[in-house]
């Protein structure tokens, strides 16, 4: 994708899609990391926001709420496994995983402002790996396989836009 181009709706479904087909197949993370690269425009945060809303998605999805909260409590240990993280990228995951907690209580956090004191480009990277453990722990929570979920999630898709 050029550097010059905005990333259309149909850019957001594609990473959307591409993300839970990858989850579906129990493909690699790093695979379908890998896979999704092309889509990221260099000094972009796209598309981040649509795994933000995916994460949203699969929260709402499982019923997490205020009421019956999901708990982040363990979640890199439990639902990314083949991930290790270490010092400021633990801090990017958190801010990853929250920043999905926020979008799906309503609110739009200020993505620009916080990462670009990250320096790097890679706060999409991030926001994907928040995405497959919202994922993962939901299927969990619902006690059904994540492929299930995935397709419950690809039927019913939130807002797609980038």
């Amino acid at each position: 994708m050029p550097g010059t181009k905005r990333p259309t709706p149909e850019d957001a479904m594609t990473a959307r899609r591409a993300l839970l087909d990858g989850l579906v197949r129990d493909a690699d993370i790093f695979e379908v990391l890998s896979g999704l690269a092309p889509l990221h425009p260099r000094n972009d945060t796209f598309p981040g926001e649509v795994f933000l809303h995916l994460a949203a998605d699969a929260l709402e999805w499982c019923g997490a709420s205020q009421a019956e909260p999901l708990p982040l409590e363990g979640l890199r240990e439990r639902f990314l496994p083949e991930c290790a993280f270490g010092g400021r990228q633990n801090a990017k995951l958190q801010y990853a995983v929250l920043a999905a907690a926020a979008v799906h209580g309503g609110t739009e956090p200020d993505l620009l402002d916080e990462v670009a004191a990250w320096q790097t480009d890679d706060f999409w990277q991030y926001a994907m790996y928040a995405a497959v453990a919202y994922i993962r722990a939901a299927a969990s929570r619902a006690g059904v396989p994540v492929r299930q979920a995935c397709r419950d999630l690809d039927e019913s898709p939130g807002d797609k836009t980038p």
